[in-house]
């Protein structure tokens, strides 16, 4: 219990504040479209550049993890976050709050990755999908937060008022990190060539090109859509008031938090029934894309569907334990972050291209409806692509 106080808490809290600022932009969209007057595709690359230094950022930050730990580096990053949040309270221009952003997306680039790294040191290979599970967990509340709350919390403090306060929560995420204990031997001076020669290992892997199309295009589009594109799209497609797509996002949420503790606490007793984390991640991937195709053909009640996509989020990253059984746990950074710029990679192009794509159709003349059914059809065919070659490879 006093290594879950002090080893898992400050990394879950850290994952917290990463996941609200994940998702913030998709709250306070319509203000900056109002305030900044942009369309929809510099909206798109607005919230992407999040993604894009996030994203960026994963190699680089694979090789300090294994080498410096994850104390060290996440607490470092925090501060980077935490003066991002500071520059967009105050900026005035859509360069201005890209570059926060940016900061932002950097800064908060190793919670989720220097979680997983400090638990492969100090708990047990057969603990690591249940506590990957519990930190999702984490975030699902940090989505939750970023959700209706936030949205009742905009007209009241204003988007530059949450800003300040999260700078301020930003800083006390890094005091608390970097007061975790640091367990010895965990970090050593292994040359950079090594380190390097150890990241090619895992991407010239058959096994990690098993899984990275279906991280890449499931996981990064579930992204895209929570972080920027599912109030558009609710607004848009359904017709709904943007306190009603909130809700929506607090439904998704509240998907990610059940799916995350019921992995955190059920994966043992599963895997005892036959019903592997394997078998888990391809049936739960499968779900997420029946829930998708009904949201893009407007069919049934779309609340308990967006909780669907929600649980599946938190399915579909059972991925990162899974690959990390194959590799040595010396190379547990370079493996999950191998992984993770994949997720980045794809999550940066879908909320990019989602936006060129809805401006492209219109100035077609397709109706903004029709613009948004188009765009999120064609994402959800590429998906159903990745996951059956996740099944054929598999």
């Amino acid at each position: 219990m006093n290594l879950w106080r002090r080893v898992f808490l400050p990394f879950a809290a850290g994952y917290f504040f990463s996941y609200f600022l994940r998702n913030v932009n998709a709250v306070i969209a319509p203000e900056l479209t109002r305030e900044l007057g942009v369309s929809a595709a510099d909206l798109g690359l607005l919230t992407s550049a999040y993604l894009l230094a996030f994203g960026a950022a994963q190699l680089p930050l694979g090789l300090a993890l294994d080498r410096y730990g994850a104390r060290r580096v996440e607490a470092l990053l925090l501060l980077i976050a935490a003066s991002g949040c500071a520059l967009f309270a105050v900026g005035n221009s859509l360069t201005e709050l890209a570059i926060a952003r940016a900061l932002i997306g950097l800064g908060v680039s190793a919670c989720l990755m220097a979680s997983f790294k400090s638990f492969s040191q100090w708990f047990g290979v057969e603990r690591q999908a249940s506590l990957n599970a519990a930190i999702m967990a984490a975030g699902g509340l940090g989505a939750l937060t970023a959700s209706t709350p936030l949205s009742w919390a905009i007209p009241q403090f204003g988007w530059r008022t949450v800003f300040v306060a999260l700078t301020v929560a930003g800083i006390a995420a890094a005091a608390g990190i970097f007061s975790t204990p640091e367990k010895p031997g965990s970090t050593r001076p292994e040359p950079m060539r090594s380190q390097i020669a150890g990241l090619g290992e895992v991407l010239a892997s058959g096994v990690f090109w098993r899984y990275a199309p279906l991280s890449t295009l499931n996981i990064g589009g579930l992204m895209a859509l929570q972080g920027l594109w599912a109030v558009p799209w609710l607004m848009n497609f359904s017709g709904l008031s943007r306190s009603a797509a909130a809700t929506h996002l607090l439904l998704m949420g509240g998907g990610m938090l059940a799916g995350s503790l019921a992995i955190a606490f059920g994966v043992a007793p599963l895997a005892r029934r036959g019903i592997t984390p394997q078998r888990l991640l391809q049936a739960g991937m499968g779900l997420g894309l029946f829930a998708s195709l009904l949201i893009v053909l407007g069919t049934g009640p779309s609340e308990p569907l967006w909780f669907v996509l929600g649980l599946i989020f938190s399915v579909g990253n059972l991925s990162y334990a899974l690959l990390q059984r194959h590799y040595a746990v010396t190379l547990a950074g370079r493996v999950n972050t191998a992984l993770n710029l994949m997720v980045f990679i794809g999550a940066f192009c879908i909320q990019w291209g989602f936006g060129a794509a809805v401006d492209a159709l219109q100035a077609a003349g397709h109706a903004p409806r029709a613009a948004y059914q188009i765009t999120l059809g064609g994402l959800l065919a590429l998906q159903a692509t990745s996951w059956l070659w996740f099944i054929k490879r598999n």
